[in-house]
């Protein structure tokens, strides 16, 4: 078996096992797709998994693959969007020798690697108007050609597609092909948002800390401070569950006390100070704009400071320790503010 050879049959076998990952939830929303997906499962029957970035396509794939009766032949995967349409085409169909510059010899495809189990192809609205009409073949038919060749090749494939795309509004702008979507949309899984999910949001924020605690050695995970939970919870997680996990593991990474709760959470970790700021075009400002009669402007100077000092904190998530770094002044001085302007937490 030659080091190319080994390599495809290494990914296949890997693929064969279910997924480390788990689908972790008991909101109605997400209960829902389950039962949606245990539905469907069983079917010989395209899918397609639709949501947001982050909210666990790929889990939903799986689950769906594992649950059916091809759970014992190869799940194989595929990203549509992480390669040019030339080698696309040559990943999913497979090429002959000599079938372009530096094809030494045959490759199978993705459709070949899955044969008799399930082809998961993510980001499929990304796919050209050609490799389309190919998937659209191997739907109707169950065959293809490999890239150069000339040779039907047989495959029995179950397609599950996944987008964060519209699809029928590509469909309806000429972007995506009408008769492809007719066929892969046999039944469509769309999955909520985790802003929809929130009572799994602490459930799976435990779930990622005690993995991560076990990651770096820690026998105790001493659970989330009550500002922590609630900080975590009013977040709107454009990122979803992956955006979760992500932002879970640093908090472990970075306490530095495992004796208490977690207390300190960083949504953005490029946050700081001294971040670079986009490139201004001109060094001119505009001129402030002045009132046109008499004004108190010691009020006006506090008004200002005071919208500030709320925005900034705000912006830093009501962490004074960050905000004072961020106004350019010290704890303390950010504290005699905050009581000035009767904006401490005792006083709101």
């Amino acid at each position: 078996m030659s080091a190319g050879q080994f390599s495809h049959q290494a990914e296949i076998e890997v693929m064969r096992k279910p997924q480390d990952q788990q689908l972790i939830g008991e909101s109605p929303a997400f209960l829902e797709v389950l039962e949606h997906v245990s539905r469907v499962a069983p079917l010989n029957r395209p899918v397609l998994v639709i949501g947001e970035r982050g909210t666990g396509k790929e889990l939903i794939a799986a689950r769906i693959h594992f649950l059916s009766g091809r759970w014992d032949y190869p799940f194989v995967k595929m990203n549509c969007a992480a390669l040019a349409e030339s080698l696309l085409e040559t990943e999913l169909f497979g090429h002959e020798a000599g079938s372009f510059t530096g094809a030494a010899k045959r490759r199978l495809g993705r459709f070949e690697l899955a044969n008799q189990g399930s082809l998961f192809l993510d980001e499929l609205s990304s796919t050209s108007s050609g490799v389309q009409e190919k998937i659209l073949r191997v739907i109707e038919y169950g065959e293809f050609e490999r890239v150069g060749g000339s040779e039907t090749i047989r495959t029995n494939v179950r397609i599950i597609g996944a987008t964060n795309e519209d699809l029928p509004g590509l469909a309806d702008d000429g972007k995506f092909r009408a008769d492809l979507l007719d066929r892969l949309a046999f039944d469509v899984i769309t999955l909520p948002p985790l802003r929809e999910r929130p009572g799994d949001i602490m459930t799976l924020a435990s779930h990622f800390a005690v993995k991560m605690a076990g990651e770096l050695g820690k026998d105790v995970f001493n659970g989330f401070s009550e500002m922590a939970r609630k900080e975590l919870s009013n977040y709107n997680w454009p990122g979803n569950v992956r955006e979760l996990k992500n932002v879970v593991e640093l908090a472990v990474y970075t306490c530095q006390d495992y004796n208490e709760p977690i207390v300190e959470i960083v949504f953005d970790p490029f946050e700081s100070p001294w971040r670079p700021g986009p490139v201004s075009n001109t060094d001119n400002t505009d001129s402030p704009v002045l009132p046109n009669e008499p004004y108190d402007f010691k009020q006006v100077i506090q008004d200002e400071e005071m919208r500030r000092i709320k925005s900034a904190m705000e912006y830093c998530r009501f962490n004074q320790k960050k905000t004072a770094e961020f106004l350019g002044m010290t704890y303390h001085q950010l504290r005699g503010y905050l009581r000035k302007y009767e904006l401490t937490e005792e006083n709101q």
